[in-house]
């Protein structure tokens, strides 16, 4: 194939080739050639028309041939035109020749084909020319067969496309020729002329003038016997001429008015394609119907017509379009309703208009003005029929004609009115309280109408009232109610008011609020006492039985939460209905008339609608023999309710019924079967107007009783069959046999079509459990009754039975039954001939393959892929070809590896076929596209080889552009999968361009199955390559301006291009969601805006956003324009141009709501991608730097916009989407400051915005959810600390003090609209929003505390700007003050509700029987899920307050007075009778901290997967505040609890990985400890008080823990788990294995070491609450860990810092060592063993790391030793051994070439020599002190080069001071004296002071200070070496001149108290 890739044709290759393969080398070059085309191609230009023209004679396939003419077409336009006429005449010649064989065919359709082209392309160019041509072309056309007629109307279309007026000189002759064609027999030939015809009229005048009414006339009988495409192309060419006739002027200057157009449309409608003559003489016989095909086709042209003028021209003349559409079902057309049937067709016609041109046309305003039209229109109606009523005599009833014919307008009106209510949501409140429209009056008003049909349809409209506009159904529920109870002695009111209740109760489910849970009560007490007195009235009797049922049907769908609490009721009622025993029903049966079997027939079906019991089976048949016909439909009914019933229970539950029973189902498949197929519509079954409907709006259309019964039957009889002993199903099959014998004709195969498709129906139940299905006998019967059906001329019953077939085969699974079967059908398509015999058999093999998951057999495989091979070439029927593909598709697909050897040859027959079969056979190109599919499935990811697989790859791109350029949409559809598919296998290998450019052509077809494959496409290629989709389809608009026409658009939807071209592919899906009705479509457009979105959002952030802005900006901003007084066409054309600045023009809410959804991604994928997104500083210095850079912050304007425009919406979902993203934007940007007013947020200038997006939101008649949803954002507002000005704040504060007060009204208050569990969401969504704001200020209060006393020892803090901070959070704690006291009862009443929901099923008996506070007992189950989110942040809220009062109890009544409920929650559970009067303060307390406690326990001890991290996180800071104050400490020190909940805490740690939780838990530890400590302490003074002295603390005497009963125990699991975590070196039994490397250190992550210390202060303090004993045993733990922390973590920093973790160990054994424990006698010597181990531990470090010493920090360790040295007894330390050990690390550390190092450990020596204890710091003194002082001397000669050196030397001298002070009076004078001299040599003289570095200019300054201090101290010493030195003196007097006055300064400075507990805290830097 690559040899094909070259400008002109490769002979050399082409001549080599088989014949098939020339076929595909040429479509392949030509292919290539299209794409070089455009380019220069002068030189090349002769050859190539010679080779393109030699090709004509070589039979060229359909696409080959159009491939070829485009071209030829192309090459003239580009290149020279010289020779096109030679072309034009060979072509001309090709057409004339004589040569009428089929082989010749070909080349004369190629000749047709590219004249159309050359024409079409070149147009005027060719001059006059055409008039030969066309000439030559209709003569052509006499003698031509279908395709040639086919090819030549195409032909024809594109010679008038390029020619445009010039033609007009054949427009006639061509009209005619179309004419003819127009009703031609073959459908292809149809949709070709209807195109030509399209063509013509843009030119052809006479067309929609004088000609007008012929072509309307034409157009109808060519809808007659057409099929779904004709229709499609002939309604698009009525509609547009139509449409022209209307808007055009002609040449006389007057057009054709509305009403003549509509006239001729609506008599198509109503009397078809028929003249008037014949018409009056078929009505006069009464035998006149119009055919389906014509009413279905003008139905589509109205809407083609509506569309074509577009939505303007339909609001301005939508009153008089709708009186004309309902005048076509009205009485003045008695003949087109005359028949039911015709009736429900006609209706469902004109609700598709409507739906289509009112529903997919208008914008939101424009429907609220239609539905008022319609409402107009039911009232005029209502006038009519309410005088017809009141007229008539009651026994004359003259006018009763008016009445029924009146009511299929108002079933049409209703029903339009109900789409429109559902389509619109809440964005249709304005509507209904409208009072001068009255929908919900007129709608009400109509329930009372006498027909059935028209009282269920208002009953359904007001469903969708209820469904769109929830706040309105327990207002009808009430309304309807009452009416039903006062009519009760009117027929109509029983039955319109039941339907209306029955519907409202089906509109539950899909109202999220629901309804007051009573009203079920209410309803139910209803139909109790409809069906109590529904024997008293003979009259109604009929009627209340049938409402009472329904009603309780309804009743059902509220679920089990409502039903349980009638179910006694309920049963009883159905054990009356029925009989209770056979001897019962045997005396019924005697008694009785038509009439009460009537009633009792419409009951017992009305009873087994509940679904829920199990019923006798009634002797139907004798009734029905007794009593005619009357009882027909109502045992129909009941019957079908009856198989429904038995359908759906388990078979067991009916094991017992006789025989009788079983066969009963197959009587009625053959009793009552009727011969007609209808249209569904609702009156056929009013039980389904509650049931849950599959489409959004679309109204249920049950089936008639007759065919409901059929279906119902065979499903029961499947389930029953599988049930049956062997013999009697072949007994059951036997009866079939017979039956389907005993029929003749058309009826035999309905009787058959229902047999075989039950018995399938029983075979899948085998096949599901497994079953037999008996003997051979049995066997023999069902392939009897199979093969019967699989040669029938019914297609439908062909496919059933070889659907059937496969199933028995299944069923028997024997491989030798399953060959048997296949070879029968092998027999037969070999012999026989008959087409129907072939396509049965031919899918029969492609069956059993599907239900046996692949044959294994290859054998059995090749011989079923030879046989459709041959049957797939039989090009005399495309039938026989598109069966036999079909079923080679479905062995491809489940033949898997097998079928590898088969896949080429099957590539090669599928592209043949592509290339051959003339695409007027659209199912065989159907067919040969899932064969494709299949194949491409089969190769997979080999698709993507290099060599073997490339050729089979260059066949499946071609198989996919031969069907890309298909007419027919499902082949489009199926090509466009294909390429999915490739583009998944295979990705490098497709087009990406190409393939974007087919889907943008196609993305606004007027096919949805188009639409939906284009979609589907798409949503894959976004997921990969977003990015170069949304470019290539941006580049291929501008490139392609003129060419670019959508294709196939019969309702221009929106302009592809307009929109690609200026808002992107992005912009177009946006678009096209708007306008798409179907689901799964606005699924899939969601999905893929969304993968663009991840994937884009961030680079084009503008872009996005202003698309988002665009969506739902648009519905605040378009104005219905006036009409204008120029005429229409202008008119429409300035509202297109109008189109360019609004892109979405009035945007559907659920659109708008998914631009708000699509906003908050965007802010969440700029979270990920950087800081700079919330950095406004940051972000404008980038944007400066690169001006493409985009960041969100500065599109902070255009967000808080859509916010508050989304959130004062009309529609409620939108309000909370705004809401939601108004509540983002608040978390997002609270922090981010104002760069122009520093100390103050960007948010604060939107204050107002936020103000008034949420005001609305509290209004009274806003919806709960709403209101609940703008809590959440007022508290995130007042949290959030943008605003700092109290006043400011007060505005959203009062909000919800108003929501407050609400709250506090308590249930007197609460909404009667909606469910009793929203006002608990409301109720929690205020509190929880005030716990926020409490839980803020607390916060706010606490970290100001601290920056108080941090700024109190920072000198000059700026007091102005503490006292602005101070203000706003005290002002904040202010507000909430106010409330508080309130507030606590709520909060405590709604924790105590929550605990008693908690509690496990078993407790609930316990539960109040009235309900919580806030929920109540019915609606328990609703209203857990609000307490679930709410109830942390209460919890938290909660135990702050508890703490902030310091648990000292409140006067119990304050406060109540307000109240109207006993909101104390000290009332725990118990009744009044038991309750005690007053409770002790004590008591109450207790209450509360075990409630708190309760609840936190309960919750932590198994936080589900799902559980939130906030709420965990609340739950530990509760626990936190909870023990912050003594007295709930005082209740956990002493008590077990202690223990359970440090448990329940190292679980929480395991199972948590987060640092925030594992921080939070960690804090509660140490608290429960520090509690512990109390606890001891306390014990112990009490007992030195009494002076007894038993042991206190764990371990008593013995020192031992005991595991789950030991706080100490549990303390050490738990820090040991953090500390191993964080350490795993640590964990003794891992430091051997390999998995850690030793002596490799970690450096932590900031929260792993945060960890790590907060787990270290908790063990330092576990010995504090141990006995003596105790505390030795939990040491060395605690030693080891600790050393082990320091050990790992000590690693050297750059600046000499400590690294956190060893900070906190030092301080941790600083803390340890301390301990009171080490000094008490019993445990003296023990602790002094271990703490000396521990030592040697500490010394033993240095030595194991010899190669990494460089790594390990000496500076820790040193620390580590001196705090030994210090904080211990001397006994530890001072063992020789020991102590030489320690002198020589701090030896060693002395010699250190790091400054930093030899100054840190000067500054620790200093603190030892200091030691009071002369033991301790003489051997340290003696060993030390020469080095030190050497060291100084040596500094004479080198002066310090930088302030590190410097440091060294002052800390030098620091330690010698110490020392001269530490010394023994005789030795005194000595040091001294070896002192002074060194000091006095750091001194400069002047001169050298000048010059002097800095380091030592403050050398001299710290050495002369130094002096002053000690001379004065030692005078004696000083005096006598000043004396014998004159130059030293000399050297100190000029410095202590020179520096007079700056000493003066700094002695003061330095004057410094030496104590030693200082100094070791600012030199160890661990405290």
């Amino acid at each position: 194939m690559e040899l094909a890739h070259s400008l002109l044709l490769n002979e050399e290759a082409y001549n080599q080739l088989g014949e098939f393969q020339r076929a595909e080398f040429i479509f392949e070059w030509l292919q290539f050639l299209e794409k070089l085309l455009p380019a220069d191609i002068r030189e090349n230009q002769k050859k190539l028309v010679e080779q393109l023209t030699s090709l004509l004679n070589n039979s060229p396939g359909p696409p080959t041939r159009r491939l070829l003419a485009k071209n030829l077409a192309v090459l003239y336009s580009t290149g020279d035109t010289f020779s096109v006429y030679q072309t034009i005449d060979k072509c001309n010649e090709l057409i004339r020749s004589k040569d009428d064989s089929p082989s010749y065919l070909p080349t004369k359709l190629a000749a047709v084909v590219c004249l159309g082209y050359l024409y079409k392309k070149l147009g005027r160019i060719l001059g006059n020319s055409f008039t030969d041509t066309v000439g030559n072309v209709l003569k052509a056309m006499k003698n031509a067969e279908s395709q040639g007629r086919y090819e030549i109307m195409l032909s024809l279309q594109n010679i008038l496309n390029g020619l445009g007026a010039a033609a007009i000189p054949c427009h006639r002759d061509i009209y005619k020729a179309a004419r003819s064609c127009l009703t031609d027999r073959s459908m292809a030939v149809r949709c070709a002329a209807a195109k030509c015809l399209l063509e013509l009229q843009n030119e052809a005048i006479f067309m929609w003038s004088t000609d007008l009414d012929s072509v309307v006339t034409l157009c109808f009988k060519s809808f007659e016997g057409s099929n779904y495409d004709v229709r499609l192309v002939v309604s698009k060419l009525l509609g547009t001429i139509l449409a022209r006739a209307l808007t055009s002027k002609q040449i006389t200057g007057k057009t054709c008015a509305f009403f003549d157009v509509m006239e001729l449309l609506g008599t198509g409608f109503l009397r078809g394609s028929c003249g008037f003559l014949r018409a009056s003489g078929d009505m006069l016989k009464g035998t006149s119907s119009v055919s389906r095909d014509v009413r279905v086709g003008v139905t589509q042209a109205y809407v083609v017509f509506v569309s074509t003028l577009g939505a303007q021209w339909l609001e301005r003349n939508f009153s008089a379009f709708l009186s004309h559409i309902l005048d076509l079902v009205s009485q003045s057309h008695p003949k087109a309703v005359q028949s039911a049937m015709d009736a429900i067709g006609c209706r469902r016609c004109v609700s598709f208009i409507l739906r289509a041109t009112v529903g997919g046309l208008l914008g939101e305003k424009a429907q609220i003005a239609a539905a008022k039209e319609i409402c107009q229109a039911i009232w005029k109606l209502k006038k009519v029929v309410d005088a017809a009523i009141s007229d008539g005599n009651l026994e004359t009833k003259i006018n009763t004609t008016d009445v029924t014919a009146s009511q299929h307008v108002l079933v049409c009106a209703l029903q339009e009115l109900g789409s429109l209510i559902h389509g619109l949501g809440t964005t249709a409140a304005p509507l209904l309280q409208d009072s001068s429209t009255g929908v919900l009056e007129a709608v009400i008003s109509v329930i009372l109408h006498p027909s059935i049909s028209v009282r269920l349809t208002a009953a359904w409209c007001l469903r969708c009232i209820a469904v769109a506009l929830p706040s309105h159904v327990s207002l009808l529920l009430d309304r309807c109610i009452e009416r039903l109870s006062a009519l009760k002695s009117c027929p109509e009111a029983v039955t319109g008011y039941s339907f209306a209740v029955a519907a409202l109760l089906g509109a539950v489910k899909h109202c999220p609020l629901g309804i007051p849970h009573g009203k079920g009560k209410v309803i139910m007490t209803v139909a109790e006492d409809l069906l109590c007195s529904a024997s008293q009235n003979s009259r109604i009797s009929l009627q209340r039985m049938q409402a009472g049922w329904l009603l309780i049907a309804a009743l059902m769908t509220l679920g089990p939460a409502v039903v349980q609490h009638h179910l006694p009721r309920i049963l009883l009622l159905w054990k009356c209905i029925f009989p209770s025993s056979p001897k019962d029903l045997e005396t019924e049966k005697t008694r009785g008339d038509a009439f009460t079997w009537q009633v009792t027939l419409e009951g017992r079906a009305g009873a087994l609608c509940g679904k829920q019991n199990l019923l006798s089976f009634s002797a139907l048949s004798s009734i029905y023999k007794s009593y005619g016909n009357s009882l027909k439909t109502p045992s129909t009914v009941y019957r079908q309710k009856l198989y429904e019933l038995l359908a759906v229970l388990p078979p067991k539950a009916y094991e017992g019924t006789c025989f009788r029973a079983r066969r009963n189902p197959l009587r009625i498949l053959w009793l009552l079967l009727g011969n007609s197929i209808a249209g569904g519509s609702l009156e056929y079954d009013p039980y389904s107007i509650y049931e849950k409907f599959a489409k959004g709006d679309s109204v249920p259309k049950p089936l008639p009783p007759a065919l409901s019964v059929i279906s119902a039957a065979s499903r029961l009889f499947g389930v029953m069959f599988s049930h049956i002993t062997e013999s009697h199903r072949l007994q059951v099959l036997e009866q079939l046999l017979n039956s389907i014998k005993q029929t003749k004709g058309s009826r035999q195969q309905i009787v058959q079509l229902h047999v075989v498709s039950a018995f399938s129906t029983s075979l899948k139940h085998l096949a599901n459990c497994k079953g037999s299905l008996g003997s051979e006998e049995v066997r023999r019967s069902a392939l009897m009754l199979v093969m019967g059906a699989l040669e029938s001329n019914n297609p439908l019953l062909r496919c059933a039975a070889a659907e059937c077939w496969a199933r028995l085969a299944q069923v028997v699974s024997d491989s030798a039954f399953t060959a048997g079967l296949a070879q029968v059908s092998f027999d037969k398509l070999k012999s026989a001939r008959d087409v129907v015999s072939r396509t049965g058999h031919s899918l029969a093999l492609g069956c059993l393959y599907r239900y046996l998951g692949g044959i294994s057999s290859t054998q059995h495989l090749n011989a079923c892929v030879g046989i459709l091979y041959t049957l797939s070439q039989d090009s005399t029927s495309p039938d026989v070809q598109a069966w036999a593909l079909h079923s080679l598709s479905l062995i491809v697909d489940l033949a898997g590896p097998l079928y590898h050897v088969h896949v080429e040859p099957t590539l090669s027959l599928v592209l043949m076929l592509l290339l051959s079969v003339p695409p007027a056979y659209a199912e065989v190109h159907q067919s040969l596209g899932r064969c494709l599919n299949a194949l491409i499935t089969t190769l997979g990811p080999e698709l993507q080889g290099i060599t073997a697989v490339s050729a089979l790859r260059t066949s499946c791109l071609l198989g996919c552009a031969v069907m890309q350029d298909n007419p027919d949409c499902l082949v489009q559809a199926q090509a466009i999968s294909c390429l999915q598919q490739l583009h998944m296998f295979a990705p490098r290998h497709v087009n990406l361009s190409n393939l974007v450019s087919c889907l943008c052509m196609n993305l606004c077809s007027s096919y949805l199955l188009l639409r939906r494959a284009v979609v589907a496409c798409l949503r894959q290629l976004v997921q990969r390559e977003a990015a170069e989709v949304s470019e290539y389809a941006v580049a291929l608009v501008k490139e392609s301006k003129e060419d670019f026409t959508p294709g196939n658009v019969s309702q221009p939807v929106f302009l592809a291009d307009v929109n690609i071209r200026e808002i992107g592919l992005e912009g177009a899906l946006l678009g096209l969601l708007d306008k798409e009705l179907d689901p799964r479509l606005c699924q899939d457009i969601k999905e893929t805006l969304t993968h663009m979105l991840t994937s884009m959002a961030v680079e084009k952030l503008s872009f996005w956003l202003k698309l988002c802005k665009d969506v739902l900006a648009a519905s605040n901003t378009i104005k219905i324009r006036p009409e204008t007084a120029k005429g229409d066409d202008v008119s429409v054309l300035t509202s297109d141009s109008d189109d360019r600045f609004h892109p979405f023009r009035n945007p559907r809410w659920s659109t708008r709501v998914f631009a708000a959804e699509c906003v908050c991604k965007i802010i969440s994928q700029c979270e990920n991608a950087g800081s700079a997104h919330f950095d406004i500083t940051l972000a404008q210095e980038r944007k400066q730097r690169d001006s493409r850079d985009d960041f969100l912050v500065l599109h902070l304007a255009d967000l808080v916009r859509m916010a508050f425009m989304a959130a004062t919406d009309h529609s409620d979902q939108l309000r909370l989407s705004g809401l939601q993203m108004l509540q983002i934007i608040v978390r997002k940007f609270a922090a981010v400051p104002e760069p122009e007013f520093p100390g103050h947020v960007i948010l604060e200038q939107y204050q107002a915005n936020v103000g008034a997006a949420l005001r609305p939101a509290f209004a009274p008649e806003t919806p709960p959810d709403v209101t609940a949803k703008a809590c959440q954002v007022c508290s995130a507002w007042i949290a959030s600390g943008v605003v700092s000005d109290l006043n400011d704040l007060r505005r959203v504060h009062q909000l919800l003090v108003s929501s407050l007060l609400k709250v506090q009204a308590g249930k007197e208050a609460q909404n009667e609209q909606y469910n009793e569990s929203t006002s608990t969401m409301e109720v929690l969504a205020v509190l929880k929003a005030w716990a926020e704001v409490y839980i803020v200020a607390i916060e706010k209060q606490k970290n100001q505390c601290d920056a108080h006393k941090h700024s109190l020892k920072i000198v000059n803090s700026s007091e102005e700007s503490y006292r602005d901070v101070t203000f706003s959070a005290s002002g904040l704690l202010d507000l909430v003050q106010a409330d508080l006291g309130t507030l606590s009862k709520l909060w405590l009443a709604a924790l105590q509700d929550f605990a008693l929901l908690t509690l496990p099923p078993e407790y609930a008996s316990q539960l109040p029987a009235e309900g919580g506070t806030f929920y109540t007992a019915e609606t328990i189950e609703n209203a857990r899920p609000h307490y679930y989110s709410s109830w942390a942040l209460i919890l938290y809220a909660t135990a702050l307050w508890l703490t902030s009062t310091g648990f000292i109890v409140v006067d119990p009544d304050e406060g109540v007075t307000n109240l109207s409920r006993p909101v104390t929650p000290t009332t725990m559970c118990q009744d009044s009778s038991t309750r005690p009067l007053v409770k002790s303060p004590e008591d109450v307390n207790t209450d509360r901290f075990h409630l708190i406690l309760g609840i936190s326990v309960e919750f932590l001890c198994s936080p589900g997967s799902d559980a939130a991290m906030e709420n965990i996180i609340a739950c530990l800071h509760a626990l936190q505040a909870l023990f912050d104050v003594p007295w709930p400490r005082s209740k956990i020190g002493g008590d077990q609890l202690g223990v359970e909940l440090l448990n329940v805490l190292h679980r929480l740690i395991l199972t948590r990985e987060s640092p925030d939780i594992q921080l939070a838990a960690l804090e509660v530890v140490r608290l429960i400890l520090f509690a512990a400590q109390e606890h001891v302490k306390e014990k112990r003074r009490s007992a030195e008080e009494k002076e007894t002295l038993p042991e206190f603390g764990e371990g008593k005497d013995t020192g031992g823990l005991v595991p789950g009963k030991s706080l100490v125990f549990a303390t050490l699991e738990l820090c040991v788990c953090i500390l191993v975590r964080q350490l795993p070196q640590l964990n003794p039994k891992l430091t051997c294995s390999p998995a850690v490397p030793p002596g490799k250190h970690l450096l932590l992550s900031e929260d792993g070491s945060r960890l790590v210390a907060a787990a270290l202060v908790i063990l330092s303090d576990v010995p504090a609450i141990c006995s003596p004993e105790g505390s030795v045993s939990v040491l060395p733990t605690i030693l080891y860990l600790i050393i082990g922390v320091l050990k790992e973590t000590a690693v050297k920093l750059r600046d000499g810092q400590l690294p956190l973790t060893v900070a906190a160990s030092l301080q941790a054994l600083k803390g340890l060592l301390s301990s009171p424990m080490a000094r008490a006698e019993k445990s003296q010597n023990a602790w002094t063993d271990l703490l000396r181990s521990a030592l040697v531990t500490v010394l033993d470090c240095w030595d194991q790391v010899d190669g990494l010493l460089q790594e390990l920090d000496e500076i820790s360790l040193l620390t580590a030793i001196t705090v030994f040295v210090m904080s211990t007894s001397p006994e530890v330390t001072t063992v020789e051994c020991l102590q030489k050990r320690c002198i020589e690390k701090f030896k060693t550390t002395l010699d250190s070439k790091d400054p930093l190092v030899q100054c840190k450990c000067y500054q620790l020596l200093h603190s030892i020599f200091q030691h009071t204890n002369k033991t301790v710091s003489y051997p340290y003194i003696h060993s030390l002190a020469p080095s030190i002082v050497g060291k100084l001397q040596e500094t004479e000669k080198a002066k310090p080069e930088n302030a590190a050196e410097l440091q060294v030397i002052q800390e030098g001298i620091k330690v010698v001071t110490a020392l001269t002070a530490a010394a023994e009076e005789q030795h005194r004078a000595h040091l001294v004296a070896c002192f002074l001299p060194i000091l006095i040599s750091f001194l400069l003289d002047e001169n050298a002071l000048v010059s002097a570095t800095i380091s030592a200019k403050n050398l001299h300054e710290f050495a002369l200070q130094t002096l002053m201090q000690i001379g004065p101290q030692y005078s004696s010493v000083f005096k006598k070496l000043m004396a014998s030195s004159p130059t030293m003196k000399a050297r100190l007097e000029s410095a202590i001149k020179g520096n007079q006055e700056s000493i003066k300064v700094k002695t003061t400075k330095h004057a410094k108290n030496p104590g030693k507990s200082s100094s070791i805290q600012l030199k160890t830097n661990f405290l």
